[in-house]
């Protein structure tokens, strides 16, 4: 008889379904009586389409929470993603997911349940005790949000999202049948307080959450071999440069100013090939480009052109930095500005000796074409964190088979 996991995959980009998926290949490895189906929106839905994976039907009905309004709140200048302002203005689609969430989880549609950043699952279920019918696993990789900017409505915001997510882990662990992973290690976590009379986060990580290490949808000794992977993706000898935006469209600018410094660039580093990948939420046509510029949407093996590149350019995203750092490239990196949980990536980056960390506001083509020259082709002594931790979290979802 076939055990069911349901994955919801429900944060923004592509950075969470890709780690789903390969937690997934490892459950399937190890058991194979597994069925794996998946709730997701957006981008995840589609790539989850295009691999052949089971999609539950109710997923046309799961909204994507980067609507136009949506991404207003969050990026009122160039470059700027405010989390804590999305998910203000977002939470018209979390209570439409939520109904979506609690009509399907009155019935019986999987074994385990499994959530990644699902953080209105987690709430639906503590309020719910009558939906807690199977067992849940959390998958998360920060703990509490923060506010980055002055206003008082901020602050006092963030504190209630704190004070509610500490509040709904309690009773799920005190109702039993939950277990929630942690993808990083115990330092990606800061030490201070979640706010006013909450506790210290680090410290409440500690003692309820399992840290499992890091989630890499490939092995870094498939690309060891960088001359036969060039010639397999079409590149040649010339120096390349490879600039990604992530799974959303917050990353368009970024592209820009790559677009703008290629001129300036190849007069520092002759024959530089640039090489753009707009990836699913920023359309080819939205950005101007010089000739010789390459310009691409969605690469589904992009972990390859990032091994094959002698520079890679990206945000702050999670994904694409450990990528990177596992496959020991140079990389420039732009943290989202006020983009709370890209600067705890920052901080783990730092850590590890892993890129070079950038300020698009400070940023300009000439600028950015003296960095790619100081840095493209160097040396990198990254300390690569542990990366076992597809194989953790299958154990896990595993252990909670019935």
């Amino acid at each position: 008889m076939a055990l069911r996991v349901l994955f919801v995959s429900g944060s923004v980009g592509l950075g969470h379904v890709t780690r789903d998926m390969a937690i997934a290949a490892e459950l399937r490895r190890r058991h194979a009586d597994v069925q794996v189906v998946w709730l997701a929106a957006g981008a995840a839905r589609d790539v989850l389409r295009e691999a052949g994976e089971e999609l539950l039907p109710e997923s046309d009905e799961y909204g994507d929470y980067l609507d136009e309004r949506v991404l207003a709140a969050a990026g009122r200048r160039p470059f700027n993603a405010n989390v804590l302002l999305a998910a203000l203005a977002a939470r018209e689609a979390v209570r439409a997911n939520t109904g979506v969430l609690a009509r399907l989880l009155a019935e019986d549609v999987c074994d385990v349940l499994v959530g990644d950043e699902t953080y209105e699952l987690t709430q639906l279920l503590a309020g719910r005790p009558e939906l807690r019918r199977r067992p849940y696993v959390a998958l998360l990789d920060f703990f509490g949000v923060e506010a980055v900017g002055w206003r008082p409505l901020e602050h006092l915001a963030a504190r209630q999202f704190n004070r509610l997510w500490v509040r709904a882990d309690e009773r799920l662990f005190a109702a039993g049948g939950y277990r929630c992973l942690f993808i990083g290690e115990p330092d990606d976590v800061p030490t201070g307080r979640l706010g006013l009379g909450l506790p210290r986060r680090r410290s409440f990580a500690l003692e309820h959450y399992e840290f499992i290490g890091h989630v890499l949808r490939f092995s870094p000794d498939a690309y060891r071999d960088r001359t036969a992977l060039r010639e397999r993706l079409g590149y040649d000898a010339r120096p390349l440069i490879v600039a990604t935006a992530g799974g959303t469209a917050a990353g368009g600018d970024l592209l820009q100013l790559c677009a703008d410094a290629t001129p300036a660039i190849r007069e520092r580093v002759p024959g530089a090939r640039m090489v753009l990948v707009c990836g699913p939420g920023i359309a080819r046509s939205s950005l101007r480009v010089s000739d010789g510029v390459e310009v691409r949407g969605f690469v589904p093996d992009l972990a390859a052109h990032l091994a094959a590149s002698d520079l890679a350019i990206t945000q702050g995203g999670a994904t694409t930095t450990l990528e990177l750092t596992a496959l020991r490239r140079p990389f420039l990196y732009f943290p989202l500005e006020g983009h709370f949980e890209q600067a705890l990536v920052a901080k783990r980056l730092a850590r590890q000796r892993a890129g070079v960390r950038l300020r698009f506001s400070e940023m300009s083509a000439t600028r950015l074409a003296d960095e790619v020259a100081a840095h493209i082709g160097e040396p990198v002594e990254a300390e690569v964190p542990p990366l076992d931790g597809a194989s953790k979290a299958a154990d896990a979802i595993l252990s909670m088979l019935p």
